[in-house]
């Protein structure tokens, strides 16, 4: 079921923002949602980048969490962008449709809007340096990413620790296929093997690298080998996105100091 909504303007002032920079521009995700009969509340905002935004809701009905994300729906400097954001939508809820039967991805609630969807909100927290894990916490996560190789799908996203999610029950579950990658992307033809390939191998060095920081005491032998000798695909990806990163963060930093952009978390 989908619900139109409309976002509320910032109570911030607008003067000097550069809300262009933002997915919903000057509107903020909708403080209620009507979907599937319940009335979910927000009760907390997250994220807005350029690409979407993010918020947790509550059921005034049931009580239950949901998370929603809303792709890009503002123009860029003149140029319509909700084609980019239907995108955006359309081939994250994919991901998640196809996951659906696993219990360690959360399940897509309904649509909202043009642009977005409410997917089940999982009692845990993002991993972190503070993050207690569990003995068998990698080694599950490790065989969830093997299950989705085996259909065809990489994470690609792995490196970002807030993507991984240490559940209450000690279980790993992910979160966040904006840019996971398909095998069916390019039509199951070559080169989508070789690339899968590829990106198998950047999530698990990745999600071993969490494993080297978190639980130095159960890495093997084996594993750290592939933590310290990285591939050739993951030495290409950090050298062609080390500078964009650089720059990106001191941009933000810069940005956000002079008022001229929000920070990430605010309404």
């Amino acid at each position: 079921m989908s619900e139109d909504i409309t976002g509320r303007l910032d109570d911030q002032t607008t003067r000097g923002k550069w809300y262009f920079m933002h997915a919903l521009g000057k509107n903020a995700l909708p403080e209620t949602i009507q979907l599937n009969g319940q009335t979910w509340r927000a009760i907390r905002f997250v994220k807005h980048d350029f690409f979407a935004a993010t918020g947790f809701y509550q059921s005034d009905q049931t009580g239950e969490k949901s998370v929603v994300k809303i792709a890009r729906t503002e123009p860029f400097l003149g140029l319509p962008c909700q084609w980019l954001g239907k995108l955006i939508d359309r081939r994250e809820r994919r991901f998640y449709q196809k996951l659906a039967d696993l219990p360690n991805i959360p399940s897509i609630i309904g649509r909202v809007g043009q642009t977005g969807f409410m997917h089940v909100f999982i009692e845990g927290q993002p991993l972190s340096r503070d993050s207690s894990v569990p003995d068998t916490f990698f080694d599950d996560l490790l065989q969830l990413v093997e299950t989705l190789y085996h259909r065809g799908i990489a994470v690609v996203d792995t490196n970002k620790p807030e993507n991984i999610l240490l559940g209450q029950d000690g279980k790993p579950y992910l979160i966040d296929f904006q840019i996971s990658f398909d095998v069916n992307d390019l039509g199951g033809i070559w080169p989508a093997g070789p690339i899968l390939r590829l990106f198998r191998q950047s999530d698990i060095y990745h999600v071993l690298k969490h494993k080297k920081r978190l639980r130095p005491d159960l890495l093997t032998e084996t594993e750290r080998q592939i933590v310290e000798n990285k591939n050739w695909a993951t030495r290409l990806h950090r050298r062609l996105t080390k500078p964009y990163f650089f720059i990106r963060r001191r941009l933000f930093a810069w940005l956000r100091k002079k008022g001229k952009l929000m920070p990430e978390g605010s309404q």
